[in-house]
């Protein structure tokens, strides 16, 4: 009945946040909602400035020159997240123009020999109450049926769209759901009716499922795996480190009261693999990343660390992420963008992408050249130990 949807080990790349859902700190400002950032820049510019704006950035920030890139660290696989917005124009109206920017990913991806996860980063109404689900802080798919409905739907639209495209490798279906464990029901059932749905228009491709609460908890999954499905979870531990919410903090060493090295690291993903060994179902990593802070507090030995526990137990994986402004907190880019533009500000009182409302109308080239890639610094000793891991096979 059950069986590894894929040889193991095998995916191994980036993910494009930030891209087709704006996150804050990627941008270097307060992690707000997109929504918020939107609701915004039109109070101060207008709806047709904004639409303007979308397409200049996504046009900027993303291209085909990137995905090159990507393959030219030997990469397989780009996870690609999105917001629901980018299609669902309206309840159960969607956009060919926000579906192209799916396709658009596809067909770099062909063009560089790589594959393409499709990532739901932010559902109807939200599945967490975080900023990275575009929420106002309420998960209110959880709450309102109408909400699950629609993203089934918002999954049909997309899967019949590009389920015949070669790049094409899989569908991660919800980003991060949060519920608390006695309504953990919702989101099997959920997941059930999802893939069904999926299924239904596309039984070749993968479908990935995240555990519960920020793809952490993962056993409840067991009794919805089946064949073409996997199981997704991020690995951000420990965060008082990978996230620097603690500066100074060293890798090896004394974290969170615990001593955090290459065999602590293995003991944390050790009952992913057991669950994978028990129920024959691959385990795909499809976020972990840590914080740069110039290499000074041991970051490369946490990726390696982390990225072999990965290849000894055969997960395949995406690294969080391609590219962001070079912060102090959160995991960031393998490209970072340096300069302390007037569009960063790091000195505020307003940063990053929330200068963007005032400074559009006077300054709009300048702030969409700062977005390419081309301006950002390229960490070149983790793309070297990332290349190192995604070329083993």
């Amino acid at each position: 009945m059950k069986n590894n949807v894929l040889k193991p080990n095998k995916l191994k790349g980036v993910n494009l946040g930030g891209w087709l859902l704006m996150e804050g700190y990627i941008l270097r400002g307060r992690n707000i909602a997109e929504q918020v950032f939107k609701k915004q820049f039109t109070q101060i510019n207008g709806d047709r400035a904004l639409k303007v704006f979308e397409r200049k950035f996504r046009d900027a920030f993303i291209t085909q020159k990137d995905f090159s890139r990507i393959a030219a660290m030997g990469a397989t696989v780009v996870r690609v997240p999105f917001n629901c917005r980018l299609i669902e124009t309206s309840p159960y109206h969607f956009s060919s123009a926000g579906l192209s920017y799916l396709i658009r990913a596809l067909d770099w991806a062909r063009d560089n020999k790589l594959k393409i996860i499709l990532d739901l980063h932010a559902a109807a109404g939200s599945q967490n109450a975080d900023w990275h689900g575009d929420s106002l802080g309420k998960a209110l798919l959880w709450e309102n049926a109408s909400f699950r409905e629609r993203t089934y739907a918002l999954w049909e639209y997309i899967v019949a769209g590009v389920k015949d495209h070669p790049a094409l490798h899989g569908y991660d279906v919800l980003n991060e759901p949060v519920l608390d464990k006695k309504n953990i029901s919702r989101l099997t059932g959920f997941y059930r009716e999802a893939v069904r749905r999926i299924k239904a228009i596309d039984n070749t491709h993968v479908i990935y499922l995240e555990g519960n609460t920020w793809a952490q908890q993962i056993d409840f999954l067991a009794d919805i795996i089946d064949d073409g499905v996997a199981v997704s979870i991020h690995a951000y531990q420990p965060l008082t480190y990978t996230f620097n919410y603690t500066p100074g903090v060293l890798y090896p060493g004394k974290i969170e009261n615990e001593r955090w090295r290459s065999s602590k690291i293995a003991a944390y993903m050790e009952p992913y693999a057991k669950f994978s060994q028990k129920h024959n179902v691959e385990i795909f990593v499809g976020e972990f990343g840590i914080n740069w802070r110039g290499g000074h507090f041991g970051e490369l030995n946490w990726v390696d660390d982390i990225l072999s526990a990965f290849d000894d137990f055969g997960f395949s994986y995406t690294y969080w992420t391609y590219k962001a402004v070079a912060n102090n907190v959160f995991p960031d880019g393998i490209y970072q963008y340096m300069p302390n533009s007037p569009f960063v500000r790091r000195e505020g009182p307003v940063y990053g992408w929330e200068t963007y409302p005032t400074a559009w109308k006077k300054n709009h080239a300048a702030i969409i050249d700062a977005l390419k890639t081309d301006t950002y610094t390229k960490n070149a000793a983790l793309v070297q130990l990332l290349k190192k891991h995604f070329t083993l096979r």
